[in-house]
């Protein structure tokens, strides 16, 4: 697991002590890393995470409240909740991490704790929310980053630079075909 998940899991668990003890965050904070101790570079996004969405919990539920249809804020999940408030937080804070990245990372969070159902919720919630909050333009789902990078010539040493040009471009439309045929659903389930 890559330090900014794992940073991301320690924020979750954060805001979740924060919503049950109603701490504030330095409370939290404090207590958290006391407990578990963590790499450096986690904690150093982590925290300011938590003291974003604390800080700016009230905008951040405006958001979600208009982007889940039909579900109040208090019958959600809390730690779908939770991951639902931190992945809008980064969405509006964060515009140089990639839209699908800060999805796809938020649903395997609430995949991992709070399940497949809860994701799917998450999902969904979040691709509005980007949508809404000027983050639109950006490739949407899995693997949305190799939709737009350039592919990896082929290179073969026996052949001439005319034989390689069309098969780059047969592998670079085969890749962009698979990507797009396994994007991430639009719609989201209900959380458990």
């Amino acid at each position: 697991m890559g330090a900014r998940s794992a940073a991301r899991e320690a924020a979750l668990q954060m805001l979740y002590a924060a919503e049950v003890s109603g701490r504030d965050a330095d409370g939290v904070i404090g207590d958290f890393w006391r407990e578990f101790p963590g790499d450096a570079e986690g904690r150093s996004y982590a925290d300011p995470a938590v003291r974003g969405v604390l800080a700016t919990r009230p905008r951040l539920d405006g958001e979600l409240s208009k982007a889940s249809l039909n579900w109040r804020l208090e019958r959600m999940n809390p730690i779908a909740r939770n991951v639902l408030r931190l992945g809008t937080w980064e969405l509006i804070e964060h515009p140089e991490i990639p839209r699908a990245v800060i999805i796809d990372e938020s649903v395997e969070v609430a995949k991992r704790y709070a399940g497949t159902e809860s994701a799917a919720f998450v999902n969904g919630v979040l691709d509005r929310i980007a949508d809404t909050c000027g983050r639109q333009q950006e490739p949407k789902g899995k693997g949305a980053a190799a939709i737009n990078a350039e592919p990896e010539p082929e290179v073969d040493e026996d052949a001439d630079e005319d034989e390689l040009a069309p098969a780059s471009e047969a592998a670079s439309a085969e890749a962009v075909d698979g990507v797009a045929g396994g994007a991430a659903p639009d719609g989201g389930g209900e959380p458990a």
